[in-house]
This record gives structure tokens, C-alpha cells and sequence, in this order.
């Protein structure tokens, strides 16, 4: 098949004159080429078309695809990771991953926690700010968890996201509005493990790559996966599959929100233990970061024992699996799934 890519490039965002936080999300060249190599090593042929504005020029000039592998995060608005997938739907093109929909409410992490709660599936308790003078109204039980409402990558997530008095909650508070242009998320605090689930396949025949537990060293900022720790994790954060039984109840309860919220084909349910050792969902990522070496997705399949490009194609199969059954290789055949 003839498979468009759709990306960010970082490098492109920062000579423009974007900092490096604010692309923290976007991907680099070797991210493009790994999935590119991929591609072709099942026998697709492979496009490269890039930005929202590429391929809006693309399609202006009758450009078409069998399907489009995307992960571009977007830049502007809660639905900027919707934004292609929105604009390749309405052209009647399959893409990887998420609907529009779905990627616009699992950016927005209130949007997220409403439905999971309506859903029955346990995730902290929280609020959103909207100005500064709402933290001063709170009436959630301390310790709580500030972030900003719609980021990811651990944007915003610092070591006083952690609020231990209603003074802090006012500060952090007043600096995520400030910084981010956006409304803050404030949950109760989970004190337990911390885990990241990840997910291939979708509705009921999803399934669970592995749950892998993020373990913070001594010279990391204590008590969160903040940003700081993730773009330093090589000598911060040490990973681990883990298959006790908090982690399969994680694994269960990370499925039952990926179905939930309509997610597809491959992914990423953040996890926290709270005090009684039960799981809660605290983030579900339906377009998670594939960089080969750094992003949390790949190295939990490295752990696992699934290569790279076995993990392209899980996706790969996954979204033919829901567009086209002629195309489709189960995804058992690749994965014996009881071992």
C-alpha cells in the first residue's frame, strides 16, 4: 500500500522560534526514519508528507493515500491533535490511531476524568481552575496534584505540582495559568507505584503489551514523572515490567478506560497506585510518542521483547484489522499473548 506519514518536527517549531518546552512533544528525524523503515520492511511504499499545512497542500492538489500513519501533535487548541485525523476523515482516508474525537477529548484530561468517572472506572477525584481566585475556593482534601489542563510529555508537571497547603495550591496555580494559557487540573494526590500500561488494538479485541512501572532515582525530582525526569530519564528514571498483582489490576483497569473512550490501535493509560494500593487512571495517551529510544511506549515494547518494527506493524494491523478485513494478519499471530 501507499502509507503517508504525518509529523512535527521539532527542528522545524524551534528555528521558528518556539522553546524547548513547548515542543517537547514534537518529534525528531530519527522518530520519522524509524517508522519510514518499518513501513517498507512490510513492503509499503512510503510518503513522507509532514505538517497539518503539508497536507492540506497535498490533498489541495489531489494527492491521496491508502492510509496515513499519523502522530502530529498539532500545535494551537484543545483539538490540535485532531486536527489531521479530522481533516484525512472528511477525505474519506484511514489513519492510525485515535478519531477525532477521541484525541480531542483525551487531550483535554477534565474532559477524560468526566467520562471515566461516568464510566465507573477509578480515577482521582479533581477540579479545574480557571483563574487563580477559583484555587482559593477548592474543596478537594490535601495533598492534591496541579497540571495544566490539555499538555502532555509531562509539560507543566515540575516538583510543585505537588501541593501540600493552600498557599501552593494558589502559586502553582497562578504560574501554570500564566505560562500555559490554559486551565489547570487539580487532583488528589495518589502517593502509590506509578505505572504506564500500553495497548494495542482496539474495542474488545484490545489487549495489553505489558505494564511497566516508572521508578525514580535518587537524583530525580521526587514524588512525580515531571517533565525535568522524563527529558532526563537516561539518568533519572529506571524502568521495569512488572506482573504482580497491582500491575495486572492496572493492565485491567487501563483497558477498561481505553474502551471507554472509543481509543484505537495503539497507546498509552497512566497509572497510579493510591494509598490502599488500588489503581486509578491519572492520564490516557491514544497518540503516544514513538521515538525509538526515548518515548515510553517503545521502550516498554523493548522490555517486552517486541521490537520496533513489530510494534509498527501491531498498528499497522490493527487499524486494517477496522478498515479492511481482506488486509487483515491477527494480531495474535504476532504476539503469543499467554506467555
Amino acid at each position: 500500500m501507499l502509507v503517508g506519514i504525518t509529523y512535527d518536527l521539532r527542528d522545524d517549531y524551534l528555528s521558528l522560534g518556539y522553546s524547548e518546552e513547548e515542543t517537547a512533544e514534537f518529534d525528531s528525524p530519527v522518530t520519522i526514519a524509524a517508522i519510514e523503515a518499518s513501513l517498507q520492511q512490510m513492503g509499503h511504499q512510503v510518503d513522507r508528507i509532514g505538517s497539518l499545512h503539508s497536507l492540506v497542500s497535498r490533498l489541495a492538489e489531489g494527492k491521496q493515500w491508502d492510509i496515513v500513519f499519523n502522530i502530529a501533535e498539532g500545535m494551537h487548541g484543545f483539538a490540535r491533535e485532531a486536527q489531521i485525523p479530522a481533516l484525512l476523515e472528511g477525505y474519506g482516508i484511514p489513519c492510525t490511531f485515535s478519531d477525532a474525537l477521541t484525541l480531542s477529548v483525551c487531550l483535554h484530561k477534565a474532559r477524560t476524568k468526566q467520562i471515566l468517572k461516568a464510566s465507573g472506572i477509578a480515577t482521582p477525584d479533581f477540579a479545574v481552575v480557571e483563574k487563580a481566585s477559583d484555587a482559593e475556593l477548592m474543596a478537594l482534601q490535601l495533598p492534591l496534584f496541579a497540571k495544566p489542563v490539555a499538555e502532555g510529555t509531562s509539560k507543566g508537571v515540575t516538583g510543585a505540582s505537588i501541593i501540600e497547603s493552600q498557599d501552593n495550591l494558589t502559586v502553582t496555580c497562578s504560574a501554570l495559568l500564566k505560562t500555559f494559557r490554559q486551565p489547570v487540573l487539580v487532583e488528589r494526590f495518589l502517593p502509590g507505584r506509578e505505572f504506564t500500561v500500553g495497548i494495542v488494538g482496539t474495542g474488545s479485541w484490545a489487549k495489553a503489551l505489558g505494564t511497566m512501572e516508572v521508578c525514580l532515582g535518587n537524583n530525580a525530582e521526587q514524588g512525580a514523572y515531571t517533565y525535568e525526569n522524563k527529558e532526563e530519564y537516561e539518568d533519572r528514571v529506571h524502568y521495569q515490567l512488572a506482573t504482580d498483582l497491582a500491575a495486572q489490576a492496572s493492565a485491567e483497569v487501563a483497558l477498561s478506560a481505553w474502551r471507554a473512550l472509543g481509543c484505537r490501535d495503539a497507546g498509552r493509560v497512566d497509572i497510579r497506585l493510591d494509598e490502599h494500593g488500588s489503581p486509578s487512571v491519572i492520564e490516557v495517551n491514544p497518540l503516544p510518542g514513538l521515538n525509538p529510544e526515548r518515548s515510553d511506549l517503545p521502550i516498554l515494547c523493548a522490555l517486552a521483547d517486541i521490537t520496533y518494527s513489530e510494534l509498527v506493524s501491531l498498528i499497522m494491523d490493527s487499524v486494517l484489522r477496522r478498515t479492511d478485513s481482506a488486509h487483515f494478519l491477527p494480531i495474535e499471530a504476532a504476539i503469543n499473548w499467554d506467555e
